[in-house]
């Protein structure tokens, strides 16, 4: 059972070794809708057998079969024919995305075509990236620097982008020579299985790519299995440290893109009104539910008040709705346990800060998981809803005396994912983006390019994704010393 014009030809059974088989587990995942609160789809549950089997097949395609023997520009030729069999799946890809988590319909497009555009630059770097490269030696008369496959990858993707993610580190890994088990989320599985059905339509060989649906338990057994040499996982900072204590213990390689706080520095110099519509409308995208979301605004204490009041006009205009409706805004978050914890952090927020906007549920969507955008001003950057990742339209306005001191309270935070400043002289921001311990930032908005580098400082995660980097944490550097040159060279 999948939902309305979505086909998938075998959501009951997993696809492990380059066929559709049955789960040990006889167990099938619901997928419900976040709109309507109904189960509008149904895929197989893997267990920790069939998670044992997907590396099986993955170890055996990589040591036995062609892949693994393929130059660099065959296994490119591949990722583009599936990134073509995909290109032709794009209304689907839209569709599942709004039928499982309510991501909106006006935006599952760009979101899909964006993430497809992705898998075509990836492909590309089989035929621009330096795989091999002589490098001058005092030793010999030939050193070699050469760039291998790390081995099996599992890439776990989250629930809030699924398709992009997913696409996007399965891409990496192919062209790296890796063969791979993609991981999805429960909520979000069908976008793994289109990518599935477009890996057997472009040929790729059995086994080089495989999908198994799990749980916790059985995604912790697939971590922990020995036969895996690298995890790229996307998800919560919990679950990262996990997943990177499991492959410490074992030394195995993990890449680890985890969540955020990231906050926006308001300064003086630019205006209330446009502050309070980028940072306003912002905070809806996806519901709120970005890793790299600005999260936290800090203004200059004399502006404070008036942002506030500025931003929650924008608030109080923005349509609320389903998400099929194409004037719709802010459509749910994805799942009941999401929005308990949304509600969660603002019954905190009440306590320790002014609630200015928001916190309730809207009226007239008593069904669905839905939320108003929500403003908190005059917050203690020392506070739960400051600090914690609430991964909901829910915005922390925070007073500061200074630049200096509004850098300062950007930084005190567990994490470093992402980070703006609003402003029209491009020297303060250079300044500010040098001062800010974040793996990305952009002037004037949440400025996001997924084919530059992507990752944080501290425990916004371990390792880029994104542009050539993606490719280099799939790939194992080996330094051959010769005494001559080879005639492959």
């Amino acid at each position: 059972m999948v939902p309305e014009n979505i086909t998938v030809a075998h959501p009951d059974r997993l696809y492990i070794g380059g066929e559709w088989v049955e789960a040990s587990s006889g167990r099938m995942i619901e997928l419900v809708s976040p709109n309507s609160e109904e189960v509008v789809g149904r895929v197989a549950e893997a267990n920790e057998a069939d998670m044992d089997r997907a590396v099986a097949a993955a170890r055996h395609a990589l040591d036995n079969g062609p892949w693994g023997r393929m130059g660099p520009q065959e296994r490119g030729v591949y990722v583009r024919k599936m990134a073509e069999e995909l290109k032709k799946r794009e209304p689907e890809l839209a569709r599942a995305w709004t039928a499982q988590v309510g991501g909106l319909a006006s935006f599952a497009p760009i979101m899909t075509g964006g993430a497809t555009g992705t898998v075509e630059f990836i492909a590309g770097l089989a035929d621009s990236y330096n795989f091999v490269e002589r490098r001058p030696s005092t030793q010999v008369d030939t050193a070699l620097v050469v760039q291998e496959p790390v081995g099996v990858a599992v890439a776990i993707a989250p629930w809030n982008a699924p398709y992009g993610i997913l696409s996007s580190k399965v891409a990496y890994a192919l062209v790296a020579g890796c063969t791979v088990i993609m991981k999805p989320s429960p909520e979000t599985p069908l976008e793994a299985y289109i990518m599935a059905e477009a890996a057997e339509a472009a040929g790729i060989p059995a086994g080089v790519v495989n999908l198994a649906c799990g749980g916790r338990d059985a995604s912790d057994h697939l971590v922990q299995n020995p036969g895996v040499d690298k995890v790229s996982f996307t998800g919560s900072t919990g679950a990262g440290k996990r997943i990177g204590e499991v492959c410490a213990g074992r030394v195995a390689r993990c890449t680890l893109e985890l969540g955020g706080k990231s906050a926006a520095i308001v300064r003086d110099d630019f205006p209330i009104e446009v502050a309070a519509a980028i940072l306003g409308n912002t905070i809806t995208i996806m519901s709120g539910q970005v890793c790299a979301m600005l999260s936290r605004a800090i203004v200059s204490k004399k502006r404070h008040d008036e942002l506030a009041d500025a931003i929650a006009k924008v608030m109080q205009g923005i349509k609320i709705g389903h998400s099929e409706d194409m004037t719709t805004q802010l459509g749910p978050v994805a799942m009941k346990r999401q929005l308990d914890r949304v509600e969660e952090y603002i019954a905190l927020g009440r306590q320790s800060a002014d609630l200015i906007t928001g916190g309730n549920r809207p009226a007239g969507l008593d069904k669905g998981y839905f939320i108003e955008p929500t403003l908190f001003a005059n917050v203690d950057n020392n506070s739960r809803i400051a600090q914690e990742e609430i991964f909901g339209p829910v915005l922390c306005l925070i007073p500061a005396e200074d630049d200096e001191d509004a850098l300062r309270i950007a930084n005190e935070s567990a994490y470093g994912l992402n980070g703006s400043v609003l402003t029209n002289d491009v020297d303060a921001a250079y300044r500010l983006a040098r001062g800010m311990k974040t793996g990305g930032f952009g002037q004037n908005g949440m400025r996001l390019e997924f084919g530059l580098p992507f990752g944080g400082f501290k425990q916004s995660g371990v390792g880029r994704e994104g542009g050539v980097e993606g490719l280099s944490s799939f790939l194992e550097t080996k330094t051959i010393l010769l005494d001559g040159m080879p005639s492959q060279f």
